[in-house]
């Protein structure tokens, strides 16, 4: 387990437990708000507030993501954007205690359509869960993700994948994908990972759109102006190198300004954007997360109660 020199082992697992219970709380709360007319941004500033409050910080924005959209969707400044009456809603929370993240989506369907989708990749997850252990090859938990999908009679998303977190690292470099591939990489002990399944009724891949709505620290370059030096110190400060948004940054300029800047500064190579990714072929997305903690000999779902 990779967690500085000033935090030891006990200390980590306690991180990661408290940073899992929160998550599931703040999911569950969530959920419950979801419902035809609501704002997405009431809905992203409710959990990413009480994640705060039961002691946590946001390890991202909340995602927000409804019908084609697959990830990466977080209100904009001033967002209108409401649920619709037959939303597909996929709800992506991650928790940080002192770095040490939990990561946990769940759908929520208000068109009865989808309900069996949302059992499928519900499935999926599960079965990988129950097949998980220190050691075993990703690409059998992969197996199970993706047979599992196509036996509801629907696609995985071929693009999207599971990952390894770290502390402060979101993706850590191991990915988990939602299709089987030869990878010869296994679950290590005292790693920690997000199992991640997507599933659609569209063609199985996604594709970015124009719309950027989420950054993080890539590297640290001099700051071209004021704004920038504002924008760079408090990034660094306060997120180091997990994803935020605009709407965090907003005492520091007008939202124009805010996102000229934002743009230049991802231009520069200073901040990396993450695109709101869409269906490829705008089919219904539906999604399910757990983290887990590998130990020597079982797993941890940190994101359970």
């Amino acid at each position: 387990m990779e967690y500085g020199d000033e935090v030891s082992p006990e200390e980590a697992l306690e991180y990661y437990i408290k940073a899992g219970r929160i998550a599931y709380r703040v999911l569950n709360e969530t959920i419950r708000l979801v419902k035809p007319g609501i704002r997405v941004l009431e809905l992203c500033e409710f959990s990413e507030r009480k994640i705060k409050e039961y002691g946590g910080k946001p390890a991202f924005p909340t995602n927000i993501s409804i019908n084609n959209v697959a990830a990466h969707y977080t209100s904009p400044i001033g967002d209108n954007t409401i649920v619709p009456e037959d939303g597909v809603v996929k709800v992506d929370i991650g928790v940080q205690v002192n770095g040490f993240i939990a990561d946990i989506a769940k759908t929520v369907t208000l068109n009865p359509n989808y309900e069996d989708m949302v059992e499928a990749v519900e499935a999926a997850l599960e079965n990988a869960l129950t097949i998980a252990k220190p050691g075993i090859r990703i690409s059998e938990l992969s197996k199970v993700i993706e047979e599992t999908i196509k036996r509801y009679g629907y696609k995985p998303i071929r693009n999207l994948s599971g990952h390894e977190v770290k502390r402060y690292s979101l993706h850590a470099g191991t990915s988990i994908p939602n299709v089987k591939t030869f990878s010869l990489e296994k679950l290590k002990p005292w790693h920690t990972y997000a199992i991640e399944p997507f599933a659609t009724n569209g063609a199985g891949y996604v594709r970015d759109s124009k719309e950027i709505y989420i950054y993080s620290l890539r590297k640290v370059r001099k700051p071209q102006s004021k704004i920038e030096e504002k924008i760079i110190s408090k990034v660094k400060s306060e997120y180091k190198w997990l994803p935020f948004s605009e709407r965090w940054l907003t005492e520091l300029a007008e939202p124009n300004t805010l996102r000229k800047t934002l743009k230049s500064l991802t231009r520069r190579g200073i901040l990396q954007g993450y695109p709101v990714l869409i269906e490829g072929l705008n089919g219904i997305v539906v999604q399910a997360e757990h983290t887990i903690l590998v130990t020597d000999k079982d797993i941890i779902v940190i994101t359970k109660p």
